[in-house]
């Protein structure tokens, strides 16, 4: 007949150790959660709020220097916006004393052929770089007849207002004046009626 095997001291011992070694992490646990561990530090009331407050601050600091990245681009956005809108100022300034001097071209009075074909030709001249200022949002600011307006209008003389004429009226327009959209480039020089 078969033999029947008996378990050797072999196989009971190494079976001893598994169910041991299977239960020491969970005694070592165990010990670990009810020995006081003197490895880990702890901190105090007044090193929380310390720690608290340092990063409180750093938020704020963080939150502050958002913003004015945020307004950094606002203004940003804004002054191209305005230099966009108003592109072409300065030569339009500039372009300003040489329809004066046109126009005091053509205030002289032509004698003869010659004169009135230079004439109509400085004629031509005016009328070509006034459809250009047009076209690029130069216009003439209306002044004569109109009530004085400081922010339009430079009053460089008075007179008493005479019959017709309501005080504080523009009577005379010595020099005009444009503005570019909505910016005045020149106030028109004016005289005012008191």
């Amino acid at each position: 007949m078969a033999e029947e095997q008996q378990p050797s001291t072999d196989d009971e011992t190494a079976a001893k150790s598994a169910t041991t070694k299977q239960a020491s992490p969970k005694a070592e646990t165990d010990q670990s959660a009810t020995q006081p561990v003197e490895d880990q530090p702890t901190a105090t009331p007044e090193e929380v709020a310390a720690l608290e407050k340092k990063a409180a601050d750093f938020e704020d600091k963080y939150l502050r220097a958002e913003a004015e990245v945020q307004n950094m681009q606002a203004r940003f956005q804004k002054e191209q916006t305005t230099l966009i809108k108003y592109d072409g100022q300065q030569l339009a300034k500039d372009v300003l004393p040489v329809i004066d001097n046109l126009e005091r071209a053509l205030a002289v009075e032509a004698s003869d052929d010659v004169a009135a074909q230079i004439k109509k030709g400085v004629q031509m001249t005016y009328d070509h770089l006034e459809d250009a200022l047009k076209r690029n949002h130069v216009t003439e600011i209306a002044a004569l007849g109109q009530t004085f307006d400081p922010t339009l209008h430079q009053a460089v003389q008075s007179v008493p207002a005479e019959d017709g004429q309501t005080a504080e009226t523009v009577v005379n327009v010595l020099q005009k004046g444009y503005q570019l959209k909505d910016r005045v480039l020149r106030p028109a020089m004016v005289v005012v009626a008191q």
